[in-house]
């Protein structure tokens, strides 16, 4: 009794097997080709490899992926890695794989991991921000994912910056069409060309540690721009706690400086906001893949 979960990334390509109790059994991993063919080959090839590692095989697939899949056609838009974009991935993939295989935004996997078992579990209301090469959002309700009927929910990363500056409008073009989007500035790549200086965001928290002027006044108008953008979250659904993944959610100044961002924009007499980092690190995306289906009853 196994469940395969699948982590479409970027760059690389994960699958892992988890036992009933959640516990990864096997977890396999390849970087992605970018083109979609290969793509589904590489999926194909890894699931394959953790239900041999497991010794089992799952009745269904899981896949995050960094984009959602249209209720209308079926089809996936909306993916920083456009190449999805229109096709039938689901369909497709259960056909390579002979089962069934259901499909989430990779940041609605994050949320659903860690509300299952992670920094979310016994909260009533989850929302898990990803921080990483992109932007985006989850929020689980009572234990269950929340996609909404368009299956959107929780598409934070293509919303406005709030309460933007002069300075910040009308913002960078984001690779969506639009400009000023929240993945054009709360991303990996967005804190490195806010910075300026070619350093990747784990370095300039580095150095921003160690007091250097240029790095901490980058991490400054980080940590302002993320408490803005997560104050709307909590005007909009309160969560009792919000997690980040991502590479940016490494930088653990973040934890102890977002409440104070977050909490004077927020449109209450008093606010107590808890920001927690993914307890299961970059793990939680394949792992809610997997939550994505119950265990065959027994």
């Amino acid at each position: 009794m196994i469940r395969i979960g699948v982590d479409f990334g970027g760059t690389k390509i994960e699958a892992a097997a988890l036992a009933a109790s959640g516990q990864i059994l096997a977890r396999v991993r390849a970087p992605n080709p970018g083109a979609y063919e290969p793509a589904l080959e590489v999926v194909k090839d890894l699931v394959a490899q953790a239900e041999a590692e497991a010794g089992a095989r799952a009745a269904a697939v899981g896949m995050g992926i960094p984009g959602s899949v249209s209720p209308r056609t079926g089809l996936v838009r909306n993916a920083n890695s456009v190449w999805l974009n229109g096709r039938p991935v689901a369909e497709d993939m259960a056909r390579a794989l002979g089962r069934p295989v259901r499909l989430a935004n990779d940041a609605n996997c994050l949320a659903l991991s860690e509300a299952a078992d992670g920094a979310g579990a016994s909260a009533g209301v989850v929302f898990a921000a990803i921080l990483g090469t992109g932007c985006g959002g989850g929020l689980v309700v009572g234990g269950a994912l929340v996609e909404g009927a368009n299956g959107v929910a929780g598409e934070w990363g293509h919303t406005p910056l709030p309460w933007s500056t002069a300075q910040e409008y009308p913002g960078r073009p984001c690779w969506c069409g639009r400009r000023g989007c929240l993945e054009t500035w709360l991303s990996g790549p967005a804190l490195a060309a806010d910075h300026g200086l070619g350093l990747r965001a784990e370095e300039i928290a580095r150095l921003a540690a160690q007091g250097e002027p240029a790095a901490t006044a980058a991490l400054d108008r980080y940590v302002d721009r993320l408490g803005r953008a997560l104050a709307c979250v909590v005007d909009l659904i309160d969560p009792d706690v919000i997690v980040l993944g991502g590479g940016v959610s490494n930088i653990s100044a973040l934890y102890d400086r977002l409440p104070s961002a977050i909490t004077p924009h927020v449109f209450s007499d008093s606010a107590q906001v808890v920001v927690r980092q993914a307890m299961h690190g970059d793990s939680s995306g394949v792992r809610g893949a997997a939550w994505l289906w119950p265990l065959p009853a027994p």
